[in-house]
């Protein structure tokens, strides 16, 4: 059936299968955190569809025999198409009472198998996600800047949602990358924001860093040789950088604890994208908490040499990076 999805919190709690689909992926992403909150289900398990093509009997045996140990739990399913069309009829068909399936689909077609069996079954729930309006967008930045006491005009919001294509999960990293460069600000230009808003043209910021710390040495310097930084850009890259330490710091806190680097990742809050797992699990390989902790109070004394020294920021950042690259870490 169809689902509105200011109706979600009224649904059932027999409901069991729901399908999310569409561009909007912020909006998506919204959606299925407020189901699991209503479920009140801390356990989360996440496949890619193309895992359980690749492995079905694994799949299903994983969800058989969980569910005679483990409380009621959530299966989502990512970059769902219509090739997972029968196994949810296999799944409907088992009557699995303690598993709820939540399928993330993209754009799926008015006569996709998938989106006419959840529209057409009165027991499945079938959710789109259409592209936010630049009012809505408007509406959520100004809300933003009004929790972090910035004062910003309405033309600069206009720029910035002008760049977030109807998804409110662009506009979230745009804000982010925001809130990072006024650390110790309390107003923003709108030639500066048309700096910041720019990257999402070009991640090279986050690809810079990610490989930095998977000690990527080739891919790092090829990042540094094509591109060419601004002392702006230092001040960025260094922030971006903490905050990718830390977050590593604490799933490295909670591998070293559970010993299961699968396990971490999937149960990360918030959840990692399906397409960052590979290079944060070579993260967590390379990176052993006390190495981690280290490498954030670097980036602090970096960060103050380059407010010393403005004008060497960029030769001051790509040392500290390539150290970094070049860097063994002892496991």
């Amino acid at each position: 059936m169809i689902v509105k999805p200011y109706e979600l919190s009224k649904i059932k709690n027999d409901l069991k299968f729901f399908l999310f689909f569409g561009k909007n992926e912020g909006l998506k992403n919204q959606h299925i955190k407020q189901l699991l909150e209503k479920n009140n289900h801390s356990n989360v398990i996440k496949y890619d569809e193309k895992e359980i093509l690749e492995n079905k009997d694994s799949f299903f045996e994983s969800i058989l025999s969980n569910s005679l140990f483990d409380n009621e739990k959530n299966i989502i399913i990512n970059r769902s198409t219509d090739k997972i069309h029968e196994i949810i009829i296999d799944l409907m068909e088992r009557n699995i009472n303690d598993v709820t399936i939540i399928i993330n689909a993209s754009v799926l077609e008015k006569k996709s198998k998938l989106r006419k069996l959840f529209e057409k079954e009165k027991n499945l729930a079938c959710i789109a996600t259409y592209p936010d309006t630049d009012e809505i967008l408007s509406n959520l930045a100004q809300d933003f800047f009004k929790k972090i006491k910035i004062s910003i005009s309405q033309q600069n919001i206009n720029l910035i949602v002008s760049k977030c294509g109807g998804d409110r999960l662009n506009l979230k990293n745009e804000l982010e990358k925001i809130k990072i460069y006024l650390t110790e600000k309390k107003s923003i230009s709108t030639e500066e924001i048309s700096k910041l808003i720019n990257l999402s043209e070009n991640h090279t910021f986050y690809e810079l860093i990610d490989n930095c710390l998977a000690k990527n040495t080739n891919k790092t310097l090829n990042i540094l040789n094509e591109n060419n930084f601004t002392n702006e850009d230092c001040i960025i890259i260094l922030r971006t950088f903490l905050l990718r330490a830390k977050k590593i710091l604490g799933l490295s806190l909670e591998y070293d604890k559970n010993k299961d680097i699968n396990k971490t990742i999937n149960s990360a809050k918030p959840p990692i994208f399906w397409k960052e797992k590979d290079i944060v699990r070579t993260q967590l390989n390379k990176w052993k908490p006390e190495k981690i902790k280290e490498l954030i109070y670097l980036i602090n004394d970096i960060e103050l040499q380059i407010k010393k020294d403005y004008k060497n920021s960029i030769l001051i950042v790509t040392d500290f990076i390539l150290a970094q690259g070049y860097t063994e870490i002892n496991n």
